[in-house]
């Protein structure tokens, strides 16, 4: 089969490659990946400045669905065809504290697919079989391959971040985890708030088709004065920064009211300066989130059978594998909103 790999550490490297077929070994299973979603960890890979361990030369790629292509010893409960989607923490030790309290997502150890191990960007992918959902009837292929951003804003905002009926919620981003946290907060009562930069103009005319209270663009309008006009003065109740942005986190200290609840879920991939001293003066409640546990993925499941997050507008692009550079060159841009590859296209 042919893969995505990351080849080598550094800036670039990576190139489509054969490789032999995947087979698995004991507790593990073969996914046949229909489709899988390029995501901006991709794009540390690619510009190499990612924090998670990486083990070059390897394939990338860790948002996907597919179906259950080959069962390995001592696998129960799962039958060849199911339709499922996948969990990439491929590894944890399953013993220190985060681990044995269900916070496998913050261990030591953990390793993920697309990242140690061969990921979602080749026909066909190992798995361990507990880490395998099965996608709901109601839930195409394109869908479940969206699953697992869906599921890091899950753990963000529901999960880390306690919103209340009638908050006002600031989301900075529209990306696609942006708009998967603003459909989350106005599930949970939430008023909100989306604010991007003029490239996002799509992005924002998008969330505003997905029912979000305002949207703006922060080159035409003052999202400060805004905000603060909607909320007598005090400011946001909450802010949900997701584009991983040094002036997206200035932004939100400063819109975000006294004693108000700031979660940061969009990552930097290097180190910022934040105004740590406004946080102590404000009394803000800061939170960090980073990808997602078993319960954030039953969830994201259950939003999207029920409806109630939408997943199917997010995607504006479908590439075969061997179009891998137009995709990623796209993402870079900016330019539509979540891109999939299709590696049996």
């Amino acid at each position: 089969m042919k893969g995505l790999f990351k080849t080598a550490e550094g800036f670039g490297n990576l190139e489509i490659r054969e490789t032999p077929d995947p087979r698995p070994s004991h507790g593990e299973v073969v996914i046949e990946v229909k489709a899988a979603g390029i995501c901006g960890s991709d794009l540390h890979i690619y510009q190499w400045d990612t924090k998670l361990p990486l083990n070059p030369p390897v394939i990338i790629g860790h948002e996907l669905s597919g179906i259950v292509a080959e069962i390995g010893e001592g696998v129960t409960g799962w039958e060849i065809g199911e339709r499922v989607t996948v969990e990439p923490s491929a590894h944890v030790c399953g013993r220190c504290l985060y681990c044995r309290t269900g916070f496998y997502n913050l261990c030591p150890e953990r390793r993920v697919m697309g990242f140690w191990f061969n990921g979602a960007f080749a026909r066909y992918v190992v798995a361990p079989a507990f880490r395998l959902h099965r996608l709901p009837e109601n839930v195409d292929f394109h869908e479940g391959a969206l699953t697992e951003p869906l599921a890091c804003s899950v753990h963000g905002v529901a999960e880390l971040t306690d919103i209340s009926v009638g908050d006002i919620v600031v989301v900075s981003g529209p990306g696609t985890i942006g708009l998967f946290s603003a459909q989350i907060a106005r599930a949970h009562g939430g008023r909100v708030v989306v604010i991007g930069t003029g490239v996002d103009e799509e992005r924002l005319k998008k969330a505003d088709d997905l029912g979000v209270a305002y949207t703006i663009n922060l080159e035409k309008y003052d999202p400060v004065a805004f905000v603060r006009d909607l909320t007598d003065g005090l400011g946001a109740d909450v802010v949900l920064e997701c584009s991983g942005s040094q002036a997206a986190v200035e932004m939100g200290l400063e819109l975000v009211r006294k004693q108000g609840k700031y979660t940061q879920i969009g990552l930097f991939g290097r180190s910022i300066q934040v105004d740590f001293e406004k946080i102590a003066y404000k009394e803000i409640k800061v939170t960090g989130s980073l990808a997602q546990r078993w319960t954030a993925w039953k969830k994201a499941l259950q939003l999207m059978s029920q409806g109630i997050v939408r997943t199917k507008p997010i995607i504006s692009d479908v590439y075969p594998l061997s179009e891998w550079e137009k995709a990623f060159a796209q993402f870079a841009e900016k330019k539509g909103l979540k891109i999939l590859l299709e590696p049996g296209l």
